[in-house]
C-alpha cells in the first residue's frame, strides 16, 4: 500500500460531515426554520433599507417589496406594521436610538439602523412579541444581511432601550432569574 492509498482509506473511513439543522454556515436560520413573523421582519428590513437609501414614498417600496420572491409565506400584516410604522415613527424611532450610540446617526450602516428601528418599533407596538424575542430577531436579522460584526451594535443598542421600553417585563425577568 502507498503514500496515497493509506491517505484514500483514512478519508473513506472517516463519517461524512453533518450540516447543522436550522442553521447556514454564517449561522444564520435557514428559510425553511423561519416563521411568517421572521419572514415579515426580513421584508419590511429590506423595505427600510429601501426608504433609508433612496427616500422613496413607502408606498413605492411596498408595491416593489410585495412582488419580491417568497413574500406570501410572511406575515402581511406585520410587515405592513413594521414598514409603515417605522418610516411614521423614524424620528421618534431615531430619538430613542440615538443616545445609545457611540458615533453618529449617519455614520451607522443602514442595515444597522433598520435592525434597530424594527426592534424599537416591536418593543413599543407590538407587546405580544416578549422582548428578549425582540432582540433576538433584530440580532438575526443583522447577523444574515449586516456586516460582519453589526449585529453585536444592534444587540448593544436595543440591550440598553430594554429596561426602558419594556420596564415591567425586563424586571420579571431579571427577578425570576435571580
Amino acid at each position: 500500500m502507498n503514500e496515497n492509498d493509506q491517505s484514500e482509506s483514512s478519508s473513506s473511513q472517516r463519517p461524512p460531515r453533518q450540516a447543522r439543522k436550522g442553521l447556514t454556515s454564517t449561522g444564520a436560520r435557514k428559510a425553511a426554520s423561519k416563521s411568517t413573523r421572521s419572514r415579515s421582519r426580513e421584508f419590511a428590513l429590506q423595505a427600510l433599507y429601501q426608504y433609508i437609501l433612496s427616500g422613496n414614498s413607502a408606498t413605492e417600496i411596498d408595491l416593489f417589496t410585495r412582488d419580491l420572491a417568497g413574500f406570501h409565506k410572511a406575515d402581511a400584516a406585520h410587515y405592513d406594521a413594521l414598514l409603515h410604522g417605522c418610516i411614521e415613527s423614524a424620528e421618534q424611532l431615531n430619538a430613542q436610538i440615538v443616545p445609545h450610540l457611540d458615533r453618529k446617526m449617519d455614520e451607522i450602516s443602514p442595515i444597522e439602523h433598520a435592525c434597530m428601528w424594527i426592534g424599537v418599533y416591536e418593543f413599543q407596538h407590538c407587546l405580544d412579541v416578549p422582548w428578549r424575542v425582540v432582540i433576538n430577531e433584530s440580532i438575526e436579522l443583522a447577523k444574515e444581511f449586516g456586516g460582519t460584526d453589526g449585529y453585536k451594535y444592534v444587540n448593544a443598542v436595543l440591550n440598553a432601550l430594554a429596561p426602558s421600553l419594556r420596564a415591567v417585563e425586563v424586571a420579571a425577568d431579571r427577578n425570576n432569574a435571580a
